[in-house]
């Protein structure tokens, strides 16, 4: 190996508020914050970090004129418990998608418009 994934970067009109939803869903800490770039991690695996964009245009999925451009799939145990959460935070809802039987997945855009997934497996 000649190369390691430091950190995924993810554009958004604020940094520090897009870090506290995802720090909170995924429980991370956040551990870094300034004026336009946020970071959270464990310190043991790549880190997501957040970019504050002035002109940021969300993704309008499933929209091809501004596509998703980047998403998290996201495992959750109890996806009823899951949503009210993640809705409770910010999110919004875009699509509720059962792709086999076994396999339940929905679609939402996080406060900055970027889908994520939340899925359980049956």
């Amino acid at each position: 190996m000649f190369a390691r994934l430091r950190a995924v970067t993810i554009d958004c009109p604020d940094a520090s508020a897009l870090a506290d939803f995802y720090s909170e869903l995924l429980g991370l800490p956040v551990t870094r914050r300034d004026a336009d770039w946020a970071r959270i991690g464990d310190g043991s695996s790549p880190g997501i970090e957040f970019q504050q964009v002035s002109d940021h245009l969300p993704p309008a999925w499933p929209d091809p004129e501004r596509p998703q451009q980047v998403h998290f799939e996201i495992e959750v145990s109890d996806i009823e418990a899951a949503q009210e959460r993640v809705l409770a935070m910010g999110a919004r809802l875009l699509a509720v998608c059962e792709d086999d039987p076994g396999n339940l997945y929905r679609v939402y855009a996080d406060p900055a418009g970027h889908p994520f997934c939340l899925e359980f497996s049956r």
